[in-house]
């Protein structure tokens, strides 16, 4: 792994264990504005309020919701099935897991993969509050999956593969894992159309730990090489300007031109594709 890849690697993991912590306490971390949230934006956030009904939450250990980080609500719509075997890239506090453990019963099974010590601690105590049984954690990292080919038949993630360094590498092993006829079905953050560079920079502050994210056409790509297909990318929620005006004012960007730049270039998007049969 190259330097610029463990750097971020680092900072993503030292950002998650952080927010373990926070769940731990009671506290509600935030994609919303990076790091610089005051306390209002934990209850505001554009990017992570409202993505889970109270029906489905219902039952949940309140820390496993704290823990979400997410910008979308994959369980819901990957169409989980009784006894399907499922695998959340970067599972975080398990909320995600938590659910599709409950969509596929008894004889399926949930998997949930994380590289961060305090959120895998925090998660396996929320599947024990949750007395969830069909569930598991693993260790490791979304661009080397521990687990054998073909071996799942759902791929979710929760706003994750952005973060990735090798975002190419994770969808290959997103491919590998998939028994044929497999979905891959995540929630990302995707940007529509050109971005000017330091606009970019600034919204991906804003956005923060969603960072990273790929342009729709980029990202069609990558799943075609990969050797996906029934590829859609379907728009969950679209950013404007006034979502992050504070921050960008912030960062000095206060221009009509540059608010036009920002304005719906960024949004929560459903990916969905299949492995060939």
């Amino acid at each position: 792994m190259n330097t610029t890849s463990e750097s971020l690697k680092n900072q993503v993991r030292d950002r998650y264990a952080r927010a373990a912590q926070d769940a731990s306490d009671g506290k509600r971390s935030s994609c919303g504005c990076g790091d610089g949230c005051g306390p209002d934006m934990q209850t505001t956030d554009p990017i992570t309020r409202d993505l889970y009904t109270d029906t489905e939450v219902a039952g949940m250990p309140t820390e496993a919701l704290l823990a979400s980080l997410g910008c979308g609500n994959p369980t819901a719509l990957a169409s989980l099935g009784e006894g399907e075997t499922v695998l959340d890239l970067g599972s975080g506090g398990g909320i995600d897991v938590l659910l599709s453990a409950r969509r596929v019963g008894s004889t399926g099974k949930a998997y949930g993969l994380d590289m961060t010590d305090e959120m895998l601690d925090l998660a396996r105590e929320n599947q024990r509050k949750a007395g969830v049984t069909n569930a598991e954690f693993l260790k490791g990292d979304i661009e080397d999956v521990p687990l054998p080919d073909g071996s799942v038949d759902v791929i979710i993630s929760n706003c994750v593969i952005n973060l990735a360094a090798d975002k190419e590498r994770v969808i290959q092993e997103a491919f590998r894992v998939l028994r044929p006829g497999g979905r891959f079905a995540v929630s990302d953050i995707v940007v529509r159309g050109d971005v000017p560079p330091d606009i970019r920079r600034s919204m991906e502050l804003w956005i923060g730990c969603v960072a990273g994210a790929l342009e729709e056409d980029e990202y069609r790509r990558l799943l075609a090489g990969a050797g996906f297909q029934e590829i859609s990318l379907e728009p969950t929620r679209v950013y404007t300007a006034s979502d992050a005006r504070e921050f960008l004012e912030s960062a000095g960007i206060r221009g009509q031109e540059e608010a036009e730049a920002v304005d719906g270039r960024f949004m929560s998007a459903f990916v969905r594709a299949r492995k060939p049969e």
